[in-house]
């Protein structure tokens, strides 16, 4: 197999990068860029969707093929690129408004297809582009420009949302963690199907620190589950703490008190098709328990471009006519003795049994 060598700089683009100084987008594109850039996969074999919004300019950055769409369709888009062309290697840039409120419907038929894409999903809480409006994930009670009072309704978990749509990828990571990131993104593009990768982003100008306690390497450890495959979910800044699943919920507990072992914490199992436990991972928030970090959800299943290649060739396989040319030839057919007349016989009138009345 083919070395490609790239480097990240290989896939930034000539084009000022312009999104907002602090912008929480910058980390995000820097470890996409290093995450296709040790795929080993040919250059030209890569395109970049998005929509419309500020994380939506993503195409203009990237040396990619890239396709600027229009308002919530980018998932529509990167279903029809994938599947007329399985080779390529597509990625899906969106927000929280983009993919959940004008695209929501486009969003969940993707997962439920699970057409083989890779959708990076910004969330900020907030409309940024369109200058500060409250987005289907802003929390209940949240002041915005377009919710002066306060919001009066409960916000999209996205992670929910995947599960609801019989979802077989889904992971979480924060902006500001490139290295993290980067690892979770490798693991979605090495999923075959469709996968989700939440981002908690950062808005510096309309929604500054919406992700802090969350976010702040100052309590990393403590306030954040980082989940591998296999392995127990223990946190803490001595990885002292764990999640047992007692009376049919998770419970955070301290190994050493209370009896509890090393050997009771759970071990996080990411590849079953049960997702009740997937579904208590995403659930969980501050201050009861850590939030849950990394790769939550990836399970095998039927790839919808796959079946339709395979389908495809065995149409063709086994079909009696192969070209248009064959068609028109099958059948019934008669052809008008051109000698009968001295007049040329009209296109038309070649089509009509003229002969056999």
């Amino acid at each position: 197999m083919a070395e490609f060598n790239y480097t990240a700089k290989d896939f930034k683009s000539e084009n000022e990068v312009r999104w907002c100084p602090g912008c929480g987008d910058y980390a995000i594109m820097n470890a996409v860029q290093r995450t296709m850039a040790e795929m080993n996969i040919p250059h030209e074999k890569f395109a970049v969707i998005s929509g419309i919004g500020c994380s939506s300019r993503f195409p203009y950055y990237m040396s990619t093929f890239g396709f600027h769409s229009i308002h919530g369709r980018a998932t529509a888009i990167a279903s029809g690129v994938k599947t007329a062309n399985p080779d390529l290697n597509v990625w899906v840039i969106t927000g929280d408004g983009d993919s959940l409120a004008i695209g929501g419907n486009h969003f969940i038929h993707l997962v439920r297809r699970n057409i083989d894409v890779n959708l990076v999903l910004f969330n900020n809480k907030i409309y940024g582009l369109t200058k500060g409006q409250y987005s289907p994930t802003s929390d209940r009670g949240v002041v915005t420009k377009t919710s002066p009072f306060g919001t009066v309704e409960d916000p999209f978990i996205p992670g929910q949302l995947v599960l609801g749509a019989s979802g077989n990828f889904f992971a979480r990571a924060v902006d500001g963690n490139v290295k993290h990131t980067q690892e979770v993104l490798k693991l979605a593009a090495e999923h075959e199907g469709t996968s989700v990768v939440e981002v908690l982003q950062n808005c510096v100008i309309f929604n500054d620190g919406i992700h802090a306690e969350i976010a702040d390497p100052k309590f990393r450890n403590e306030r954040q589950l980082f989940l591998e495959h296999g392995k127990p979910m223990l946190f803490g800044n001595e990885s002292e703490k764990g999640l047992v699943f007692e009376n049919g919920k998770l419970k955070v507990v301290t190994i050493g008190t209370d009896g509890y072992t090393l050997g009771d914490i759970l071990v996080h199992d990411a590849k079953t098709a049960d997702p009740t436990l997937h579904l208590a991972l995403i659930n969980m928030a501050l201050p009861e328990f850590p939030v849950a970090m990394g790769v939550i959800r990836s399970v095998d299943a039927p790839v919808y471009d796959q079946a339709v290649r395979s389908q495809i060739e065995t149409v063709q396989a086994s079909r009696k006519i192969s070209n248009v040319d064959e068609l028109l030839r099958s059948g019934n057919t008669w052809k008008v003795d051109e000698e009968s007349s001295s007049e040329p016989v009209p296109f038309f009138l070649k089509k009509c049994p003229l002969k056999d009345a």
